[in-house]
């Protein structure tokens, strides 16, 4: 058969390089991710990092380094794919200390863009600096300039010959938002290093090259985290521990704020996740995250970096040994450490791990319950119960509807299961939690009807955010507005919350709205079951009675009652159950009467 008679061709290298652009290059903070790196690897003191935009989109991104520089043949050379002064062979990833290796990342950026690099060597007694130009793959224009030491890459016009991909970006604010993070994680990762973030020429991120990364943590986050650092350290002979994990009293929705970096480099790492919550043991809510600073240092043999293009991935030889020293340098930093930093933790926090204790037996509920470990008990948190289910009295008119059999409250199990009969014969079980959840759930969408739905806080309270959650709270403020929320800007990071959703009831502490805000703007827009669903959803799980919380039998009555009066009063908002029915012919077959 004759070449001209073959189905298979080979890509010319333009369509290679944009193939790749394609995994390595998946959107603005990609870019900056990747020069960002070579800016760290080039010894750079500051990194300065300058993005412009219309009303839409992202129109350019500059990074600036003040690092080593390159000569005209270099500068020349990072243009080619798999060019590259961090390797020589595949040995060499045994020995890596850069961020980047692959050399691909200049060729794929400048095979979908206009990318322009102005750059001059340090210490090398060179007067000008080398301009060289590519756009779209194309040859590079290469001339003579002034220039300061270092090395500033411009990117302009990104995806302009691939516009399937750029039709696929998100909002201009969460495009940002991605920007801040990937800047917030190197910084973490590197404190050493000083960082810059602008927008339009407005400032938005600064850290200081500092020892200690607690400095770096408070530039990003603010001083009320920082307090409420403990310093973690620790290991084992494959792996170092150090950096900073927050007191139980600081916990979030979502592992966003887990930040995690092995030799530098900034990663993800479900594994090391679940080590730091297990170090926690029984001082986080299960269904709770942590905030936590940790840099893992390890022999570059035992990590493999090279699992996928982004590079955000890591894998160990020693897994299980790394993800125990994990769990040890967490569980020494809060063993012994002061973790109630204020009366209102002492309420909702236990001071110290406690051992997971077996469920209690099953017993009428007294008026007033014996204490459940690790929660303080007193009539406050029946008033609270209180006022959560008078916030959900079904009006009279739909009193005759009642979608479930009548039931008789017996008890609660773990202050979490409320237990019950109906007629004396079957059994029912339901999740205290999912089934007032079921109620608000269905009050929130009734009332987005219309009729009022918030209520004014006496005092507004102020709520600072990360650069990165910044520009998700700009972007979400409608959708927070139509919920409920009335929330605007106070200052460059905070923001003021003048009023809240009825349903969430009386406003207890500051740190709620925090919470609640910074995981309603965190919602992914692209939920499958829309933007506005989820808030809905949230808002409704975050104002329902929690487990945990003891209930009288006049209260637990109240609530079957309204469940029963739900449209849908089987599951919760998320498609979990809420009630569990055990029929006698059931019971009989579990007891083998049968």
């Amino acid at each position: 058969m004759s070449m001209q008679d073959a189905t298979i061709r080979v890509l010319p290298t333009g369509t290679v390089n944009q193939i790749a652009a394609g995994e390595v290059v998946e959107r603005p903070a990609s870019v900056v991710k990747e020069l960002v790196e070579n800016a760290v690897d080039a010894g750079a003191g500051l990194v300065r990092v300058e993005v412009t935009s219309d009303r839409r989109q992202v129109t350019g991104v500059r990074v600036v380094d003040d690092g080593i520089g390159m000569g005209r043949a270099d500068a020349v050379l990072a243009f080619k794919e798999h060019a590259t002064s961090k390797i020589r062979e595949i040995e060499d990833l045994d020995r890596l200390h850069t961020l980047g290796f692959r050399g691909e990342a200049l060729a794929s950026i400048a095979s979908v863009a206009e990318v322009t690099i102005v750059t001059k060597p340090r210490d090398r007694g060179v007067i000008a600096g080398i301009r060289v130009r590519v756009r779209g793959g194309g040859e590079p224009e290469v001339a003579e300039v002034g220039a300061p030491d270092g090395t500033s890459v411009e990117v302009r016009d990104l995806f302009f010959n691939t516009p399937a991909r750029r039709k696929f970006l998100k909002s201009l604010h969460t495009e940002l938002a991605h920007i801040h993070g990937v800047v917030e994680k190197t910084a973490l990762a590197h404190p050493e290093v000083a960082f810059r973030l602008l927008h339009n020429g407005r400032e938005r991120i600064a850290t200081h090259a500092a020892d200690d990364l607690r400095e770096t943590a408070g530039a990003l986050f603010g001083t009320d985290l920082t307090r409420a650092l403990v310093p973690a350290g620790g290991g084992n002979r494959f792996v170092r521990v150090g950096g900073f994990v927050a007191r139980p009293s600081h916990t979030r929705a979502d592992q966003y704020q887990i930040f995690l970096s092995v030799n530098g480099r900034p990663v993800y790492s479900a594994g090391i996740v679940r080590a730091i919550k297990e170090g926690y043991g029984t001082l986080l809510p299960a269904n709770r995250f942590p905030v936590a600073f940790l840099a893992l240092t390890t022999d570059q043999g035992l990590v493999d970096a090279n699992v996928h293009p982004t590079k955000r991935q890591v894998r160990f030889t020693h897994e299980r040994e790394v993800y125990e020293a994990v769990t040890d340098a967490v569980r020494t930093a809060l063993h012994g450490e002061d973790l109630l930093v204020g009366e209102r933790e002492a309420e909702v926090f236990v001071p110290a791990p406690v051992p997971r204790r077996p469920a209690r037996p099953v017993a009428p509920a007294p008026s007033t319950p014996a204490p459940r470990h690790g929660v303080a008990e007193s009539p406050a948190q029946y008033a609270k119960s209180d006022r959560r289910l008078r916030q959900t009295e079904l009006p009279l008119a739909g009193a005759e509807r009642n979608r479930l059999p009548e039931v008789t409250v017996l008890g609660q199990v773990d202050a979490t299961y409320i237990i019950g009969s109906t007629g004396g014969r079957s059994l029912v079980l339901i999740d205290q939690h999912a089934a007032h959840e079921r109620i608000l759930y269905e009050q929130v969408q009734a009332k987005q009807e219309g009729g009022p739905k918030t209520q004014e806080l006496i005092v507004p309270v102020l709520v600072t955010f990360s650069p990165t959650e910044v520009e998700l709270v700009r972007e979400a403020l409608p959708l927070l507005a139509e919920e409920g929320f009335v929330v605007e800007e106070f200052g460059p990071s905070t923001f003021a919350v003048n009023a809240i959703p009825v349903v969430l009831g009386k406003l207890e502490e500051p740190e709620v709205i925090r919470d609640l805000v910074s995981a309603l703007v965190r919602e992914g827009p692209s939920d499958p079951v829309g933007r506005r669903e989820a808030i809905t959803r949230r808002v409704a799980c975050r104002g329902a009675i929690k487990a945990g919380d003891p209930l009288t039998t006049e209260q637990m009555q109240r609530l079957v009652e309204q469940l029963a009066h739900t449209e849908n009063p089987y599951t919760c908002p998320h498609g979990r159950p809420t009630v569990i029915l055990f029929s006698p012919d059931e019971m009989a077959a579990m007891f083998r009467r049968t």
